[in-house]
């Protein structure tokens, strides 16, 4: 799925957030999407964060495969 069809934008806090709550709730964790949307806040819905998810899985495989080059991250 396309950057482009992601249905609201993310801040650079919510990511953050997202990628710890992905630490603590791990796959094997009861309504994973709903806890993780819990911590992302910002009215992000348990569907919103598992694509979130699926797109993120996505951008790493194809920078593992050479196919896009490594983004270049601001510091922060």
């Amino acid at each position: 799925m396309a950057s482009s069809q992601r249905s609201s934008a993310w801040t650079p806090q919510e990511n953050k957030l997202f990628e710890m709550a992905l630490a603590r709730f791990n796959s094997d964790t009861p309504n994973r999407w709903v806890n993780v949307a819990r911590a992302v806040g910002g009215g992000k819905t348990a569907k919103e964060v598992e694509r979130h998810y699926h797109i993120l899985i996505e951008d790493l495989r194809r920078i593992d495969s050479g196919n896009i080059p490594i983004p270049k991250y601001r510091k922060t």
